[in-house]
């Protein structure tokens, strides 16, 4: 089971907004229909309001997705619900881009707060 409690923050260090975009591009989970391995790059992107998540911690935390069975929606809708969640962010979006299987890719975006316009496409 993915363990959000993995997570650690620090202050951010400004009240002035600025844009903070991870990439991990290891990001692997289990099919739970074929138990195949899912392979896929995940993007955070935010603007953080009090807190900033640590990059180990998020490390940790992707890794404990490794063996689980879950559909590439519900992987990408849980990282924003844990994280948004546990941040406040002004707002935050995850970007899920998954290796293709049978000659079909997906990218899924998942979304919390007011993304700004030009940053909603991904």
């Amino acid at each position: 089971m993915p363990q959000p409690e993995l997570l650690e923050f620090f202050d951010a260090p400004t009240e002035t907004p600025f844009l903070i975009e991870h990439v991990n591009e290891e990001f692997t989970s289990v099919c739970p229909k074929t138990g195949h391995p899912d392979f896929g790059t995940i993007t955070l992107r935010y603007v953080p309001g009090a807190v900033c998540v640590e990059l180990k911690s998020l490390k940790l935390y992707c890794q404990s997705f490794r063996n689980e069975g879950i559909f590439y929606e519900a992987v990408t809708n849980r990282i924003r619900d844990d994280l948004s969640e546990a941040m406040s962010p002004k707002w935050l979006q995850i970007i899920t881009d998954w290796k293709g299987r049978g000659g079909i890719r997906s990218r899924i975006i998942a979304s919390y707060g007011d993304v700004p316009t030009e940053w909603r496409r991904g």
